[in-house]
C-alpha cells in the first residue's frame, strides 16, 4: 500500500533528485532514419491512449501484478507505462534529452519490488507485453500518417524500442540489487544484536528474546546450542551454515548459536559447515541460557587449541566433562596432586609419566594388569613391575575402591598437563 502512495506521488510532481556528482543519462536510440523528429511528434498524441492498452493487455496476462485489491496500483502503471512511451517518443523528437528523471524513478520501482519481496521476473514480463503493445500501436499509426515510417524505418524503430526497454529494465535491477543488498545487511545487523542478546550477561528475558526474534525474522526454537569457533589457519572461509544460525564472526572470540541442535543431521551439518574451523559446541540448553553453553563451549575450544583435547574434529563439551571439570579449579586438582602424588613427582620426567600412565589406566581397567598391558600395548610383567614401583611410592592403598576417584582425577590432572618433552631420558 505505502509502496503505491509513493509512486503515485512520485508521478504526480517532478522528481526530485540529488544528482551532484552526476551527469545527465542519456539513451542513445540510434535511428539513422530521416525525418525522425517530426514523425514522432504525430505520434506523440496517441501516447495515452497507446498506454491504456498496453495497461489493458498487462491486466488481461497479469492479472495479480497490478494488484486488483489495491486499485491505485493500477493507476500507478498506467501512468508509468505512459511515461515511458511517452519518454520514448520524446527521445526520437530530441535525441539529446536526458534520462536522469525516469531512470532514477524506475531505479526507485526496483527498489520497492525489492522491499516487498517480489522478484523482477513478473516485472520484465509485464514490461515486454507492454512493449509489445507500443511497437503495434505505434507502427499502425505510423502506416496511417501521411508521411509514416518505411518499413525498414518501422523494423529500427521496434529495435529502438526493445533497446530502450532495455535501458529501463538495468535502472530497475539496479535498484533491486541495491534495496536488497541493504535489506540483507539491515537482517544481518538484526541477527547480530539478537546473537549479542542471547549471549550477553544478564540472560535475557523470553520476551526481550521473542521481540528482537521479529525484528531479525528469526523463529524461537525450543533449544539451542552455542559454538565456539577459532580459525585453523589464515585463509578459513566463511563458515556454510543453515540460515537460522545466528553467526557472530565479528566479535572478537566468533561464535555461534544454533537453534534445534539436536534434530535429524544438525550435528552433521555444524561438522561439514565448520570445516578449516577449531568448533566446540556447548550443551543444549533453551534460548535464555545461551551464555551457559557458550561459556563451556569456550572452554572446551580452549583445551582443544592447548591439545589436551583433540580438536582434529568438532569437539562437544559434554563429551569431555572430566577435563572441564579438573580444569574448572586447578589450583585446587593441582594442591592435592601434589600432596597425593608427592613421592612420585620426585621420579624423573620420563619415568613419572610412564608411571602416571600405567597408573590410569590400571585404576580404569580395575588393576587387571592383562587388561592394562593390552591398553599400553607392553608385556603384562612390565605393568607389574610397574604397579610394584607405584605401590613403593605411593603405598598400598592406591587400590583402595574409597580413594580411587580422587586418585583417578589428580592423576588424571598430570597426564592433562604432561610437557612435550616428557618422553626424553
Amino acid at each position: 500500500m505505502e509502496y503505491a502512495v509513493s509512486l503515485e506521488c512520485r508521478l504526480s510532481r517532478p522528481l526530485q533528485v540529488d544528482l551532484v556528482g552526476t551527469s545527465d543519462r542519456l539513451i542513445e536510440l540510434r535511428l539513422p532514419v530521416d525525418g525522425v523528429p517530426e514523425k514522432a511528434a504525430a505520434l506523440r498524441r496517441h501516447v495515452p491512449r497507446i498506454a491504456q492498452e498496453a495497461v489493458r493487455e498487462i491486466e488481461r496476462e497479469l492479472p495479480d501484478y497490478v494488484r486488483p485489491h489495491d486499485p491505485r496500483y493500477g493507476k500507478v502503471i498506467g501512468q508509468a507505462v505512459e511515461w515511458v512511451i511517452g519518454h520514448f517518443i520524446d527521445l526520437m523528437m530530441d535525441p539529446d534529452r536526458s534520462s536522469d528523471e525516469i531512470l532514477l524513478f524506475f531505479r526507485g520501482i526496483g527498489m520497492g519490488e525489492a522491499r516487498e519481496g517480489r522478484s523482477l521476473d513478473t516485472w520484465q514480463a509485464a514490461m515486454r507485453i507492454g512493449a509489445g503493445v507500443a511497437v503495434q500501436r505505434l507502427t499502425a499509426e505510423s502506416e496511417r500518417a501521411a508521411q509514416g515510417f518505411t518499413p525498414a524505418a518501422t523494423g529500427m524503430v521496434a529495435q529502438a524500442v526493445f533497446a530502450y526497454l532495455d535501458q529501463i529494465a538495468i535502472a530497475v535491477a539496479e535498484g533491486h540489487a541495491e534495496a536488497s543488498s541493504r535489506a540483507a545487511g539491515m537482517l544481518q545487523g538484526r541477527r547480530r544484536d539478537l546473537l549479542e542478546l542471547l549471549i550477553g550477561d544478564p540472560a535475557p528475558q523470553p520476551r526481550a528474546i521473542r521481540e528482537r526474534a521479529d525484528e531479525a525474522q528469526w523463529r524461537v526454537p525450543e533449544s539451542v546450542a552455542a559454538v565456539a569457533l577459532v580459525e585453523r589457519g589464515g585463509t578459513t572461509g566463511r563458515p556454510v551454515l543453515p540460515p537460522d544460525a545466528l553467526i557472530g564472526l565479528h566479535l572478537d572470540e566468533p561464535c555461534l548459536v544454533l537453534p534445534d541442535p539436536d534434530g535429524p543431521g544438525r550435528r552433521h551439518l555444524l561438522e561439514t559447515g565448520l570445516r578449516g574451523w577449531i568448533a566446540a559446541v556447548g550443551p543444549t540448553v533453551s534460548p535464555p541460557e545461551s551464555a551457559k553453553s557458550l561459556s563451556l563451549a569456550r572452554r572446551a575450544l580452549d583445551l582443544a587449541r592447548r591439545g589436551l583435547i583433540d580438536g582434529s574434529g568438532l569437539v562437544v563439551a559434554e563429551d569431555n566433562m572430566p577435563v572441564l571439570v579438573l580444569t574448572q579449579d586447578r589450583e585446587l586438582v593441582e594442591r592435592v596432586a601434589a600432596r597425593r602424588l608427592a613421592p612420585l613427582m620426585e621420579v624423573r620426567p620420563a619415568g613419572r609419566y610412564r608411571l602416571a600412565e600405567t597408573l590410569l589406566a590400571a585404576i580404569e581397567c580395575g588393576f587387571n594388569a592383562t587388561e592394562v598391558a593390552a591398553r599400553l600395548q607392553v608385556h603384562p610383567q612390565t605393568i607389574r613391575y610397574r604397579m610394584r614401583q607405584l605401590e613403593e611410592l605411593l603405598g598400598k592403598d592406591i587400590a583402595d575402591p574409597g580413594q580411587r576417584l580422587e586418585l583417578h582425577m589428580v592423576v588424571y590432572s598430570v597426564m592433562l598437563n604432561r610437557p612435550p618433552d616428557s618422553e626424553a631420558g
